[in-house]
């Protein structure tokens, strides 16, 4: 009985983390865009795409924390 690491789950977690860094530099970037200029016409889309890239993060974030973790801990 062996514990080694699954690699194909641990490449598919580490995919996963890199978009998640995407997301991490994109979202802010969007809402700091979007509260520099107020009166303009697209505010309020740019603050709700800018929220759901953050939100989006922090959940594909944790999905990727997760496959990493199962790629090391989980037994076959």
């Amino acid at each position: 009985m062996s514990n080694r690491t699954d690699k194909t789950l641990l490449y598919k977690g580490l995919n996963t983390m890199a978009i998640c860094l995407l997301c991490c530099f994109t979202g802010p970037s969007l809402l700091y865009v979007a509260f520099g200029n107020p009166t303009k016409p697209l505010y309020y889309p740019m603050i709700i795409v800018g929220c759901i890239v953050c939100l989006a993060a922090i959940i594909i974030g944790f999905k990727g924390i997760k496959q990493i973790g199962d790629s090391m801990f989980k037994r076959n």
